[in-house]
């Protein structure tokens, strides 16, 4: 049920992990710049990881292989 979920809304869930990343950054100017660096690298990997899971869906949304 969980993983259906995060297959479902990948991106949102995404979106809003990186703005908490964005506020924690923000208001917490003690945190080393190379920490927030490093969150900021591996967000943008993971970024990778939800293209490719939305190009999938695209791709069998026009091919008629998608169902909800």
């Amino acid at each position: 049920m969980i993983v259906e979920f995060v297959q479902k809304h990948v991106a949102r869930i995404y979106t809003v992990a990186v703005a908490l990343l964005a506020l924690v950054a923000h208001f917490a100017p003690s945190i080393p710049s190379a920490l927030i660096l490093g969150v900021v690298a591996a967000a943008l990997g993971t970024g990778e990881a939800v293209q490719r899971v939305e190009d999938r869906k695209t791709l069998a949304a026009y091919t008629g292989q998608y169902r909800p």
